[in-house]
């Protein structure tokens, strides 16, 4: 699916109003937003790192572009491709209903398993000298 600018810019705005309503929860662990960004054209284009200046949000570099290390299959979209192995949607809702109730069902270990291991995959990464990788994951 691609991404335009708007709708990255719009996905962005939700989050920063989300966080706000969560502020003082967020703000007793946390001293700052930090954002993992990849390099894909919306996430780059000159709108969207106007944008994220404003939020004064961290912005944590992705390693260049390629399908093969893309963190985010690592964890989180691993676990919830095994979650779905045997699920059937007949609408819109039912696919909905079914990721609110999967992201709610994760604790707070689950998220920070998950941002935990990424140094140590991109210290892999890096020590490999971007050689392809069949999967990231196994790293």
């Amino acid at each position: 699916m691609k991404l335009s600018r708007g709708i990255a810019i719009d996905l962005l705005m939700r989050l920063s109003r989300s966080l706000k309503e969560k502020q003082s929860l967020c703000k007793q662990r946390h001293d700052k937003v930090i954002l993992l960004h990849d390099n894909a054209q919306p996430h780059v284009a000159k709108q969207m790192k106007t944008y994220l200046e404003t939020l004064q949000w961290e912005v944590l570099p992705h390693l260049p572009y390629s399908p093969d290390i893309a963190p985010s299959d690592c964890h989180l979209f691993r676990s919830m491709a095994y979650g779905l192995a045997d699920q059937h949607f007949h609408s819109y809702e039912e696919v909905k209903k079914w990721i609110d109730s999967w992201i709610a069902s994760k604790d707070m270990s689950f998220i920070r398993r998950g941002i935990h291991i990424l140094p140590e995959r991109w210290e892999k990464m890096i020590a490999s000298d971007e050689q392809y990788f069949e999967s990231f994951c196994s790293l």
